[in-house]
């Protein structure tokens, strides 16, 4: 199948501020695309037009340096392969895998958002018209990103979510549903840093596990697995 891939580049610069803005739209059987922009307020996509892939296979990277970079980025296809790694702050990520169409069933999800810096806003959905096969996401936040907010939901068979974040004034709020048994509904959390406030549910049939380890002052979990 003719895969189809549109990109508009905007880049305006002047004394005071410069952006790099990047909107892709793609239909196909694959892609593989590999994006790096650095600089102040860079945009791959935005609140009111997301970058778009539909097709059966996507790959997908993207590094971003600077301060006040967004990425708003819809996937609608079987297998979702991505790499996300930010450095910089005031960074807002809103990653969806499985946002309509005819082959959004999001069955193999695998991703992987790296950020080092402060303020950062992170919400990550994956399984959101039918229920991911199997899931393997990866948050890391470098030591010193402070004042995170992650929301991340993952409606997956075989769900397994690592959270890993050094710094202080975290708040996630992770949300793993479907069916469990055979290796499903894995949550394995980490988290060093002065404050966190973080809500999980896990639900399925069987195979609910979660492996926590959390470290400083004025932690908040509130924890629910149902069967």
């Amino acid at each position: 199948m003719k895969t189809i891939i549109s990109v508009i580049m905007l880049l305006m610069m002047t004394s005071l501020s410069y952006a790099n803005d990047i909107y892709v739209t793609q239909s196909g059987a694959s892609l593989d695309l590999d994006i790096t922009q650095d600089g102040e307020n860079n945009t791959v996509g935005n609140s009111t037009t997301a970058s778009a892939s539909a097709g059966a296979t996507t790959i997908l990277n993207i590094d971003q340096i600077g301060d006040s970079n967004v990425i708003t980025y819809q996937i609608a296809g079987a297998t979702y392969t991505g790499v996300i790694n930010l450095v910089g702050n005031s960074n807002n990520v809103d990653l969806n895998c499985d946002s309509g169409g005819s082959n959004s069933s999001c069955g193999t999800a695998n991703a992987v958002i790296n950020f080092t810096g402060s303020s950062n806003d992170i919400d990550l959905d994956i399984g959101q018209t039918s229920s991911a096969t199997s899931a393997d996401v990866d948050l890391v936040g470098q030591s010193g990103s402070d004042s995170n907010v992650i929301a991340a939901t993952v409606d997956g068979n075989s769900a397994i979510l690592t959270i890993t974040v050094n710094g202080d004034t975290n708040n996630y709020l992770i949300d793993i549903d479907g069916n469990g048994d055979a290796n499903g509904h894995t949550l394995i959390h980490s988290h060093t840093g002065g404050i966190a406030d973080v809500d999980i549910i896990q639900s399925g049939v069987n195979d609910n596990m979660i492996t926590l380890t959390t470290s400083g002052d004025n932690a908040d979990i509130d924890i629910s697995q149902t069967d």
